[in-house]
């Protein structure tokens, strides 16, 4: 069993919002596994869960509605839950602000680099020892940070980011089906155009 989570706010206002790539990106993973007309959602542990049966295993999808700040709440009950090991069974889905848009940073661990979401992760969780794919939206220049974590794509960040939320599903059913190091080999880089054709998936 895997889980895989995906961060935003809940809410029509943050839809295609900077905030909300984590979101996005677990409702293409659950478009990409199993058919529109069984991934209903339940309302579990504080937020949005899908449990899907993928090549004989079972999957966990969970979108926390707790409002971003307070991720690792709905994180840690669906952990407990379950029994599942953090280091291993977990991969989290987020925004970064550190990174160039149409750019993953996948790491098996490490800090929360200043995002309100993984430090709450960590701190009910009690580690930070938890595999992570970081999406990057570009640095927020001159507008205040909130302002732009909570607002909508530039023209000009559209297709580079939407590349990038794909290449994040290819990278976590890489995760599920050939493990981390082989998700980081193949889609750690910079921006979308420094990965080969080879590293896409097919489902």
């Amino acid at each position: 069993m895997k889980l895989i989570v995906g961060l935003g706010n809940p809410g029509p206002q943050y839809l295609r919002t900077r905030h909300n790539v984590g979101f996005e990106a677990v409702d293409r993973i659950a478009r990409r596994l199993a058919p529109p007309t069984t991934s209903v959602p339940k309302n579990r542990f504080a937020g949005l869960l899908l449990e899907i049966d993928h090549a004989g295993d079972k999957v966990l999808l969970l979108k926390p509605l707790t409002f971003m700040n307070l991720s690792g709440q709905s994180v840690a009950e669906a952990i407990r839950f379950y029994k599942l090991d953090a280091q291993t069974q977990l991969f989290v889905l987020v925004d970064d602000i550190a990174l160039p848009c149409g750019s993953l940073r996948i790491r098996a661990e490490g800090s929360a680099g200043g995002h309100n979401g993984l430090s709450d992760i960590e701190s009910k969780l009690g580690t930070a020892k938890y595999a992570r794919c970081r999406i990057g939206i570009d640095a927020p220049g001159r507008i205040p940070q909130a302002d732009y974590v909570l607002g909508k794509f530039a023209e000009n960040q559209q297709g580079p980011v939407d590349e990038a939320i794909d290449a994040s599903v290819d990278a976590s059913l890489c995760w599920l089906q050939s493990g981390l190091t082989e998700a980081m080999n193949r889609f750690n880089r910079r921006s979308v155009d420094e990965t080969p054709p080879s590293a896409k998936l097919n489902s």
